[in-house]
């Protein structure tokens, strides 16, 4: 039996790997998963779908980006979303429930078009 050392300096080199040499390669180097948030998530998939999510180089800090752009531009679109008398609050539960669901989904709408499903970030 060889060395981890040797297991990946063989890997390196590109020689062929028995059974048991994959099962210790994947044992020595699990992937470190990636948790990202819904935007994400949403754009992995998206990439996924269209077959461009290789072409990135550093993924996992993408995907991340992603993250952050979006919680800023909900940020920022709320603050100014909310002065709009469509959607300001009236003191009647209901309707400013109603107000309050469709400026998120106005906001939501918003981040899906500029910020998932779009290939120019990319």
């Amino acid at each position: 039996m060889i060395s981890d050392k040797q297991l990946l300096a063989k890997v390196e080199a590109d020689e062929d790997l028995t059974v048991d040499e994959v099962k210790r390669y994947y044992q020595i180097t699990k992937p470190q998963k990636q948790v990202y948030g819904k935007y994400g998530t949403l754009k992995l998939k998206y990439l996924e779908d269209i077959g461009l999510d290789w072409t990135i180089v550093n993924l996992p800090a993408y995907l991340h980006k992603i993250d952050e752009q979006a919680e800023d531009m909900y940020n920022v679109l709320y603050a100014k979303l909310s002065q709009n008398p469509l959607y300001k609050r009236t003191g009647e539960f209901m309707e400013d429930y109603r107000r309050l669901t469709a400026l998120q989904h106005a906001i939501e709408e918003e981040i899906l078009h500029e910020l998932i499903y779009t290939e120019e970030a990319v």
